[in-house]
């Protein structure tokens, strides 16, 4: 896998790319708009055209992006449905705008409606956005640990949004290490990992999924509670992250982390050289 984190885009989303190569990254993430505000920052041509000068200077690919924690497409109040739906669509536009391929939603909460609801809405709000814009960006629906009335937490729920979806080809999954966890799938074995995608590829299918998120968990198993902590400080264990880092099906897939940061790049480089070493480590997924 190609292995990274996700960075700041502060002060232009062409610094990220300097501060991934700082880090010695091989893929990286970030947010194309502020995370937690509706508005978005302006993005000018100049700084696009640096962005994509810094992408070909080095070897930092692919780049995806992460939506803002706002969106709710599985919500059940129209009015906040509508500006979701709005604004990941003007995420979208940005992503084709860097050339991003991937943008990463969480799904979003049903609101008390109903989980039946919820993937719905998720499936309408995606099939108005393609169907009346021509995107290429495909959207990644990230499975969820499954807090309160969050859906996305079972595999079921992610091939029910892709069943609603007019086209299917705009539609991906991104795995979260510590979500996986939170939601109750064990993967912390060799045996286990393998019946657990054997699982994933029946229900939804392998090829959609485009990213990880390597994230431990600071939650038991089936807490269904979404607490990140750093690589071996949590309840993942080294199995875990070994079988997804060491699995030939996932060559080439960004790996990504997400774990706690003090913002000077300290936390990330340990963490980074935790995958490593476990990617490297003589134990075996077989």
């Amino acid at each position: 896998m190609r292995l990274g984190m996700h960075v700041s885009v502060a002060g232009g989303v062409d610094l990220a790319v300097e501060r991934g190569v700082a880090l010695k990254c091989q893929a990286i993430q970030i947010f194309n708009k502020n995370n937690n505000q509706w508005k978005a920052f302006t993005i000018t041509d100049e700084v696009v055209a640096r962005y994509k000068a810094n992408l070909k200077a080095c070897d930092i690919h692919p780049v995806i992006s992460h939506a803002s924690y706002l969106i709710n497409l599985a919500t059940s109040d129209q009015a906040l449905w509508e500006k979701s739906r709005d604004s990941f669509r003007e995420e979208l536009e940005r992503c084709d705008r860097l050339g991003i391929r991937h943008l990463v939603v969480h799904p979003g909460s049903h609101m008390g409606a109903g989980k039946e609801v919820g993937i719905a809405r998720v499936a309408q709000a995606l099939n108005e956005i393609y169907a009346a814009n021509k995107i290429k960006c495909v959207t990644t629906i990230e499975h969820t640990a499954g807090q309160g009335n969050h859906i996305g937490y079972k595999f079921e729920h992610l091939a029910g949004i892709r069943k609603g979806m007019h086209n299917k080809n705009k539609f991906a999954v991104c795995l979260d290490t510590c979500h996986l966890v939170a939601a109750g799938y064990d993967f912390r074995t060799p045996e286990k990992y393998e019946a657990m995608m054997e699982a994933f590829d029946k229900i939804v299918g392998l090829r959609t999924l485009q990213a990880v998120h390597f994230n431990d968990s600071k939650t038991p198993l089936g807490s269904r509670v979404d607490r990140h902590d750093h690589i071996g400080k949590g309840t993942v264990g080294r199995g875990g992250f070994r079988s997804f880092l060491t699995d030939p099906r996932l060559a080439e897939l960004p790996g990504i982390l997400e774990t706690p940061t003090d913002g000077t790049g300290k936390d990330e480089r340990r963490d980074l050289a935790a995958l490593k070493r476990i990617a490297n480590s003589s134990g075996s997924r077989k």
